[in-house]
């Protein structure tokens, strides 16, 4: 008989295969079982949270946004969302429905009793059915909130404990709906808190602040984002074992966590008078691509002041401030005659270029004022002896350009050229052909060498978002590579391309003993218990000339403007040292401009307007830069120093004044400096005579009026300047203390003619400018205007124009 049996040794197989069988199952548990509750605790966690738990997000306070004097320029302030609890929404109507239907069998039996209020009207009256008043209560909604009831009806109707109904609502608003609810007797209305961001100051300094808008963040508040944005609270409320949520009465509340103040280097009032003065000149000379400014301390590299024109309100950031926009959109995508369908495709585009801040995000051919850095490299190099250096301007130079010669002009071509000029003078008269031969004389390697030392083709690192870098071709053999041609039109601030904030920065080195600072707009951020979580001081990149080629360039900027005060900022009593521009913007215009004779082609060129300026010019406090992008050409005022010297000009003289600098003037000055009129009425005639002829040196008239022995008027009155032969006339009868005098038009007189008509009138001027002692000066406008009747005495304040050369 066959034994069917194991054996032994299938049975001690068979144990050894089931074990194995059991220990991999058993591993494969408790390494799923350790996965989970170990390495993905936090994942499953959060999946068993879901489950038991719902919440809602209490948004956290974003930070306030100082300016360097502590005035509020951005801050959050509390707001509410509104949300329905549709589950207990559905239990509150039942209730009143329970309530209606009590009332309606009392009334029916005779027994129900109203109750009123001491003006003897009904109070806590009910609807006639509970789907009346969700009607009524979701019309009141929608009012309120200014939404629609469909809307409300919809998240009443919803699944769930939780259904939002709006976000940032004012609290008087709030309480209103809540307070409708809650007298019926509902708890299924709710709010929480929210925060809703304010800009106090409207459009003031918009591109560097910027906005936060859903994703989009522009200005400190993106890069400060993560000191600004704090951390969300929530309230949390448990789910039943069918998952609903519980009423949110059983919730826990997590507070939020508020964001950190951030103060800024920007100081309101500097701000406000670069964007004031911006306005002015984009208006005077219908700047086609928008105007920036910077003020900036060059010892520091702290940002006083930072302005686009035209800016835009940050309380309203998607409204188009400026037609200006949507035009240059226009011309960029070639279209002549917009449609309403253009202008609805091309309005998002045109809005991005709003939020863009132009002194960190466009570049554009700086023009003259980078013969700034040109000089400074030769400078620094000793490529030619600064002392001796001479070149003969013909007013053109020729560069081979392949088969042809390629002219390359100064503003000085119609002259016949500048003639000899020194390293001074071809900076001070800005002779284009004397700086293509100092460009030959530092040679490309150099060339580039100090473009990229100066920082053009990096980014100045300033806490700012999406800055631009500068570029200009690059060393080699290759068709885009730098050529002959490139370096003489680099050497004048034409072949290269750089950002507004690069510029100054650069600048601030040439005229700071040659530190390459970082710029910066924020000085610290604080915490909400004040303590300092991030402090931005003086940071130093590199030292890119000595310290005393860098006084050599001081000099010879501050030489400029003496040698050339009609086409440069000139403040008596401050030592000012400057350079303007003007540039062909290539970069910006898509026709190639034609050249013959070295003229381009007016019809199709667009230009750049700058200047760059900083005091005292000994020793920097203030560097500042103006840029008018494209102003008109029509009336040949597109120049730098007929554009952007004059807004420099206000905004300096705006600047110095609040600053409360004191003025130091050079003997010219104190020659020429007007006499503040002091107290003489009350006085006896004699001691007032006496104090007159103390002014000025003795230079100060004066008329006696009437035959009194007391002075009982005076004009001018005390405090008031005139200048140093001015009259100042005393009234020594009472009743006869005013003689009317009508202002005459001054318009394009000279300082002497108008001094000679208003002394024939009895009337007193001082110049706003020191262009009156230039030769051909004439007066560019009046203080008081023409035909006005005033006392006479009064003075008129004069502002003087001179004839400048083009740069």
């Amino acid at each position: 008989m066959i034994n069917t049996n194991p054996s032994n040794s299938m049975r001690f197989r068979s144990k050894i295969v089931m074990t194995a069988a059991f220990s991999l199952l058993f591993g494969a548990v408790a390494a799923n079982f350790f996965k989970i509750s170990v390495l993905n605790n936090k994942k499953y966690q959060d999946m068993a949270n879901d489950q038991h738990f719902g919440s809602i997000s209490i948004s956290a306070h974003r930070g306030t946004i100082y300016d360097s004097k502590g005035i509020t320029l951005a801050k959050s302030a509390t707001v509410y969302k509104i949300f329905i609890d549709p589950a207990a929404f559905k239990d509150d109507l039942e209730s009143l429905q329970k309530r209606i239907n009590k009332r309606n069998e009392d009334k029916a039996n005779g027994t129900y009793t109203p109750e009123y209020d001491e003006k003897g009207q009904e109070i806590n009256v009910l609807p006639e059915s509970a789907e009346e008043f969700k009607n009524k209560a979701a019309a009141f909604i929608a009012l309120k909130l200014n939404v629609t009831a469909e809307k409300v009806k919809k998240a009443m109707d919803a699944e769930g404990r939780y259904s939002e109904l709006k976000v940032q609502t004012e609290k008087a608003v709030a309480d209103e709906i809540l307070d409708y609810f809650y007298d019926m007797g509902f708890v299924s209305i709710g709010s929480v808190e929210d925060t809703k961001r304010y800009y106090p100051q409207n459009d003031l300094a918009a591109s560097v602040i910027g906005f936060t808008r859903g994703d989009i963040a522009y200005g400190i508040e993106s890069s400060y984002n993560k000191y600004l944005s704090g951390v969300d609270g929530r309230t949390v409320s448990a789910k039943d074992s069918n998952g609903k949520e519980l009423p949110y009465r059983y919730s826990k509340t997590f507070e939020p966590k508020d964001g950190d103040d951030v103060y800024l280097t920007i100081d309101r009032e500097i701000q406000y008078i670069l964007e004031k003065h911006l306005k002015e000149m984009s208006e005077e000379h219908d700047v086609k691509n928008r105007s920036c400014a910077i003020m900036m301390n060059p010892k520091t590299g702290a940002i006083l002041g930072m302005a686009t024109y035209p800016s835009f309100d940050l309380n309203d950031p998607i409204e188009l401030s400026s037609d200006m926009l949507l035009k240059r959109v226009f011309y960029d995508k070639e279209i002549e005659n917009p449609t309403e369908k253009d202008i609805e495709e091309c309005t998002p585009e045109a809005r991005e270029r709003q939020w863009n801040n132009k002194c960190i995000s466009e570049r554009y051919e700086p023009g003259s004022v980078f013969k700034i850095i040109t000089a400074a490299s030769v400078v620094e190099e000793k490529s030619v002896d600064v002392d001796t250096w001479s070149h003969v301007c013909n007013g053109v130079e020729y560069f081979q350009d392949g088969d042809r010669k390629l002219p390359i002009a100064c503003h000085s071509v119609d002259t016949g050229g500048h003639g000899p000029v020194s390293f001074q003078e071809a900076l001070t008269k800005s002779c284009n052909p004397a700086f293509m031969a100092l460009g030959q004389a530092l040679g490309m390697e150099k060339f580039q060498y100090y473009f990229d030392a100066f920082g053009f083709r990096e980014p100045t690192g300033i806490d700012l978002p999406y800055e631009a870098n500068g570029d200009l071709p690059k060393l080699g053999d290759g068709p885009t590579d730098m050529n002959p041609i490139d370096l003489a039109e680099a050497s004048f601030g034409q072949c290269e391309t750089v950002t507004p904030i690069e510029l100054i920065t650069a600048c601030s080195a040439v005229v700071n003993g040659g530190y390459l600072l970082q710029p910066y707009v924020v000085d610290k951020v604080v915490d909400q218990d004040g303590n300092i979580v991030l402090n931005n001081e003086r940071t130093v990149r590199r030292q890119v000339i000595s310290e005393e080629s860098s006084k050599t360039m001081a000099d010879a900027l501050r030489n400029v403007v003496i040698g050339n005060t009609a086409g440069n900022v000139d403040i008596m009593g401050f030592a000012i040292g400057g350079k303007s521009g003007t540039s062909q913007r290539f970069s910006a215009i898509k026709q190639n401009v034609a050249q013959e004779y070295g003229k381009e082609n007016e019809n199709l060129n667009e230009y750049g307007a700058s200047y760059l300026c900083f005091t005292p010019s000994d020793d920097p406090e203030l560097i500042l830069l103006v840029l008018a992008d494209m102003p008109d050409k029509s009336n040949q005022q597109y120049y730098g120093s007929k554009c952007a010297v004059p807004c420099a000009q206000d905004i300096l003289t705006d600047v110095l004044r609040y600053l409360d600098k004191s003025p130091e003037y050079d003997e010219t000055e104190l020659k020429n400096l007007n006499v503040k009129v002091p107290l003489l009425k009350g006085a006896s005639i004699d001691d007032a005579i006496k104090t007159i002829q103390g002014l000025g040196g003795g230079s100060v008239k004066y008329e006696k009026i009437g035959n009194g022995i007391e002075v009982v008027e005076q004009s001018p009155i005390t405090g008031t300047y005139i200048s140093k032969d001015g009259c100042i006339y005393l009234y020594t009868e009472k009743g006869n203390t005013y003689e009317p005098v009508t202002v005459p038009d001054l318009s394009y007189y000279s300082p002497e003619l108008a001094n000679e008509v208003l002394s024939a009138l009895g009337l007193n001027y001082v110049a706003k400018n020191s262009l009156a002692t230039q030769e051909g000066a004439t007066v560019k406008s009046q203080s008081i205007d023409p035909y006005s009747v005033v006392a006479k005495g009064t003075t008129i304040e004069l502002e003087f124009q001179a004839q400048s050369f083009n740069d």
